[in-house]
């Protein structure tokens, strides 16, 4: 099968198309023909060596977790699922014709694969974060980074809880927050101010989705380190707040959006299409930030 892979360290480019072993869906595992596959911040992370400490990578390597396709083999002890369903999911080295995946979810009626592959890893992320905020109904929340595919996730699923969100984003993303249902504000110098001026009972907690050295601020805005929490930032901890990066119930946050989806109170928008060959070009644009929602590989179908 066409698989992408990189057989060193590096930027976009030593992603190359290669032919490969298909694998075979394990205990507890499916396999599936990628219909789509999302791309996330951590893939180009990942690739280019920054996270080697965390996540052991055998080279050559394949990339890529989040996936949308039909299941053709179902592993041993999984039941709920058949060949020919339309799942979503997360597993390894999806930017290929086959991936297997350890969680997955039933497309709901009516998402395509192109927006369910963006789903995952931002819902999983946006479902784990707010839990650990713990923020009410009425209470109000700053996200720094709202745009994105985590953002946007987040802001949904907290307004539908009767949360009230401040996004960041860039000038040209306003209206894009605006209409997720977050009251916008422009990120960058002063950010503060403005956000102050947003919410002038004070901010109850802050997610920093983009690593933008915030965290001081979103510490001084809550006056709380422990309610900040970063998944771009690991210096954090030395101000006190907190980092998140280990995934919880995926399974579960994949059935409670598509859940949610199912009854339209939750999107996430595909801003850029991209070919399985152009997978290095799909890493190269969402890593250049600024995307207001999902960035998203299709594979051919054959």
């Amino acid at each position: 099968m066409k698989a992408v892979i990189f057989d060193r360290y590096g930027p976009p480019d030593v992603l190359a198309l290669a032919d490969v072993d298909a694998p075979h869906a394990g205990q507890g595992q499916i396999r599936i023909r990628v219909r789509a596959a999302g791309i996330n911040g951590l893939d180009g992370k990942i690739r280019a060596g920054l996270m080697r400490e965390l996540f052991e990578v055998t080279m050559p390597s394949g990339t890529g977790s989040d996936a949308a396709g039909i299941v053709d083999e179902v592993g041993d002890g999984v039941t709920g699922v058949r060949a020919g369903d339309p799942v979503f999911g997360v597993g390894r080295n999806v930017l290929a014709e086959h991936a297997v995946l350890d969680a997955w979810a039933a497309v709901p009626d009516g998402l395509s694969f192109e927006e369910a592959a963006g789903f995952p890893i931002p819902v999983e992320t946006a479902f784990r974060l707010l839990a650990q905020v713990a923020l009410k109904p009425g209470q109000t929340l700053l996200v720094s980074g709202a745009s994105g595919g985590v953002g946007t996730a987040v802001v949904q699923i907290a307004r539908d809880r009767g949360i009230t969100v401040i996004g960041t984003a860039s000038a040209a993303n306003q209206g894009y927050l605006r209409d997720l249902g977050a009251v916008p504000a422009v990120y960058g110098d002063g950010f503060a101010d403005r956000v102050r001026a947003l919410a002038p009972d004070g901010v109850d907690a802050a997610l920093d989705l983009s690593g933008t050295g915030v965290i001081a601020d979103c510490i001084a805005l809550t006056g709380n380190p422990s309610t900040v929490v970063s998944i771009a930032d690991f210096t954090a901890p030395q101000l006190g707040a907190q980092v998140s990066y280990q995934p919880s119930d995926v399974p579960g946050a994949l059935r409670e959006a598509a859940a949610m989806y199912a009854r339209g109170a939750l999107r996430i928008p595909v801003e850029s299409v991209f070919p399985l060959a152009d997978a290095a070009a799909a890493q190269a644009h969402n890593s250049a930030g600024h995307a207001a929602g999902r960035t998203v590989v299709v594979v051919p179908e054959r």
